[in-house]
């Protein structure tokens, strides 16, 4: 159930950068993880977060694609058979995000790979 307007707007975002359904919709939450629910590739995601930045008028501050989705490895590196590849843990990137960083204007989220923990930022 949505619970604002702000939020319906949000939904409203995601949901025209989701594609289309043949069937049923799936069901938009605040704990709905853009990559791992909706399965957004990183340039639509990209495009999301853009729309998202302007839309909404947040401030993008250190906000980063490639904190969600690493760059793939080359191809040599997954055809080496003798390599071991380690899979990138990503942090989540969920619809509550971009309505807690809507809220209060700016992207609330600190990039792990600069050091600090994933959390948000509360100054």
């Amino acid at each position: 159930m949505v619970s604002d307007a702000l939020e319906q707007r949000i939904y409203e975002l995601v949901r025209s950068h989701d594609g289309i359904y043949l069937f049923k919709k799936k069901e938009l939450t605040p704990s709905t993880d853009l990559d791992s629910d909706l399965r957004l590739e990183d340039d639509e995601a990209l495009a999301l977060m853009d729309d998202f930045f302007t839309t909404f008028n947040v401030d993008k501050g250190n906000f980063s694609i490639t904190t969600y989705y690493p760059p793939e490895p080359p191809l040599k590196h997954l055809l080496n058979p003798f390599r071991k590849n380690d899979i990138p843990q990503v942090p989540e990137f969920t619809i509550g995000m971009l309505i807690a960083s809507a809220r209060s204007g700016r992207w609330l989220y600190t990039d792990s790979r600069w050091g600090a923990a994933f959390r948000p930022l509360l100054f």
